[in-house]
């Protein structure tokens, strides 16, 4: 208990406002874009039109309005949506360099999200019932889950995505991660409700391992590992029964042996995680190709479209990370790195300066998510933990992953602010 108490007060005191000026920071983003611009028009030169250039010019003006707008109209922490915006900016110049195509759809993806950012922050601001919604954010989990299962299509060996047509695709488990936060939220600000009664106090473990059961039959176990890595912490932070957490753990890792035990490509990655130069012609070449491309790029990078990131399978999803190192440097991912520690140190700020317990909460757990889901990826691209199927949120491509992250943004940016009611 010492040692949590002398962690919250030095998140409590400690403020990046005294260090960096918003202006700078601003002046640092736009500086990056128009750089960026610049390196995309003169690689691609030969076929850059006015459509594409007109498109590029409209993301650095529609970045730099959407921060004037959060810093106009919100009254909250102002650094959380630069973090996010940079980040994006990051990956999408290494998309763009890999398949343009892409890239034009994760700039379309990017303003939808902020579309969304906008509309979950004024729902939250104006509707105050969120707390209240216990069994309702189960219900939509289930609803969701149900859908995945009876809809999903299996890729890489997990059934977690919903196909609509040729062209789109789906993540439920997406959305249903935010609705999992929102029920430990409401489950802890309500607890004395909950108290009376073992079934009653253990209603949390009931939802948390049904939602681990359905992860389990979709064999989507990159996410059975932020679920749970988020559940554990929030039950350290606010569990009053603490032998609750350890016993969770247990049953947890027992639950990752049984997952190894059950699943074909679970034990595959465990064995080229181990040895991946022994499968080097198959299945091990994706996470070899990775670590040549960290190595060749160096600490500057070898230069945008000077490298092979395209040798890497799902160089714009899965190993963006190692496709940004290789061009830009293992110096660019150190910064990508410390802006996922700054994102989710003003989260946990957040949570330690908020009154509203169900808020305190929210911002404690949606900080947990951008940090684990990003170490996980990390981790497993430099072959510290068996590689997994999930994104790095703003950073790599896919429309399921740029929605969910700016609805959470959107969710901790309201919660920044002082005064909130409900």
């Amino acid at each position: 208990m010492m040692i949590k108490r002398a962690i919250l007060s030095k998140f409590k005191t400690l403020s990046l406002n005294s260090y960096i000026s918003e202006k700078s920071v601003q002046g640092l983003l736009l500086l990056f874009q128009i750089l960026s611009l610049f390196l995309v028009i003169s690689r691609d030169i030969k076929n850059f039109n006015k459509t594409k250039f007109s498109f590029m010019i409209g993301l650095v003006v529609f970045v730099y309005v959407s921060i004037k707008l959060v810093q106009k109209f919100t009254s909250g922490d102002y650094y959380i949506v630069l973090i996010a915006n940079m980040l994006f900016s990051i990956g999408v110049l290494e998309i763009y360099r890999l398949e343009p195509k892409l890239a034009f759809r994760q700039i379309i993806w990017f303003f939808i999200g902020n579309i969304v950012f906008w509309i979950v922050y004024l729902i939250l601001k104006y509707v105050k019932i969120w707390s209240k919604l216990f069994y309702f954010y189960a219900i939509i989990s289930y609803g969701l889950f149900l859908a995945t299962l009876v809809l999903g299509k299996t890729i890489n060996g997990a059934k977690n995505w919903i196909r609509f047509g040729s062209n789109f695709a789906f993540q439920p488990s997406e959305i249903i991660k935010i609705a999992f936060i929102f029920l430990i939220a409401s489950f802890y600000k309500n607890r004395e409700k909950f108290e009376n009664g073992l079934l009653k106090r253990n209603k949390l473990h009931f939802f948390f391992y049904t939602f681990i059961a359905f992860l389990f039959l979709q064999k989507d176990l990159g996410s059975v590992l932020v679920f749970s890595g988020v559940f554990i912490f929030a039950q350290y932070m606010y569990e009053p029964h603490r032998r609750y957490m350890f016993i969770n753990f247990m049953i947890l890792s027992l639950g990752a042996i049984l997952g190894y035990v059950l699943f074909t490509h679970v034990k595959v990655r465990v064995k080229i995680w181990i040895d991946p130069f022994k499968y080097a012609d198959g299945m091990g070449y994706q996470i070899i190709q990775g670590f040549y491309a960290i190595a060749s790029g160096g600490f500057f990078g070898s230069g945008l479209g000077l490298g092979r990131p395209d040798y890497i399978p799902f160089a714009e999803s899965d190993y963006i990370f190692a496709s940004i190192c290789e061009e830009m440097g293992i110096l660019m991912g150190m910064g990508i790195v410390m802006l996922f520690l700054i994102l989710t140190y003003r989260g946990i700020k957040i949570s330690m300066e908020q009154s509203n317990k169900f808020y305190r909460y929210v911002a404690f757990c949606l900080s947990l998510i951008f940090a684990f889901q990003s170490l996980i990826m990390f981790g497993g691209i430099l072959k510290l933990i068996p590689l997994t199927g999930i994104t790095i949120p703003f950073v790599s491509y896919g429309g399921s992953s740029i929605l969910s992250s700016f609805i959470a943004l959107g969710v901790l940016q309201y919660s920044s602010e002082e005064n909130i009611g409900g």
